[in-house]
């Protein structure tokens, strides 16, 4: 047995079942009977890990893929979409674009995106664009900053959502570039924008998010 694998489930798997619900274990060869435990511990800790993941994903909504509505008229391309949710574009660490006007849904694709991430076993942080430089900003007062740094690099999915068109002052511009650079071919980037001319403006000064992107437009 594996020794990683603790009993905790095996008193609700072998539990008498409903009648018409399957056979009591002791109908079963050992086989059989000895991978139910295990199998249900497996889920088990699986189910843990991602809810675990989702609570320090802090996703703005929750959203699943498998409801992303595809009947509205905001040219989604279905095949692409489908791509993207077996999440190697992040597994290849490369970056992604969501573009598109307000309101059209482009942080709840976003989500649905880190959602599947975190069922997929990724580690995954959300963050609004304007509130991004905060955890940075006061890193910097008491002496984490590098370290913050450091939490942000391990993530293997960093989402930014809302890029506005506030231009970013020395302070954030500076963050941003180090945030960006500690993360080179560690991890990926989704952002969020109805203006993708401002994207490219800051972060196609560094090819790690310029020649790596890929840009998914709605509309």
């Amino acid at each position: 047995m594996n020794s990683d694998l603790k009993p905790a489930g095996i008193p609700r798997v072998f539990r008498p079942p409903l009648p018409g619900f399957g056979p009591f274990p002791w109908a079963l060869d050992h086989q059989e009977w000895l991978g139910l435990p295990l199998n249900y511990e497996a889920m088990s800790r699986q189910q843990k890990r991602f809810e675990r993941r989702l609570r320090t994903a802090k996703l703005r909504q929750s959203a699943c893929f498998e409801d992303v509505d595809y009947r509205a008229a905001r040219g989604l391309d279905r095949s692409l979409l489908q791509k993207l949710a077996t999440n190697d574009w992040i597994r290849d660490r490369r970056n992604l674009l969501i573009i598109g006007p307000c309101g059209i849904g482009k942080s709840y694709l976003a989500c649905a995106l880190g959602h599947k991430a975190c069922r997929d076993d990724l580690s995954v942080a959300y963050h609004r664009a304007p509130r991004l430089f905060a955890a940075p900003a006061l890193a910097r007062g008491d002496g984490r900053y590098a370290r913050v740094l450091r939490s942000m690099a391990k993530i293997k999915l960093l989402i930014i959502d809302d890029w506005g068109p506030d231009p970013l002052n020395a302070e954030q511009r500076r963050d941003l570039l180090e945030i960006v650079e500690d993360r080179y071919d560690l991890g990926s980037i989704l952002i969020t924008s109805h203006l993708e001319t401002s994207i490219n403006a800051v972060l196609g000064t560094h090819g790690a998010c310029s020649s790596d992107a890929r840009v998914m437009s709605i509309s």
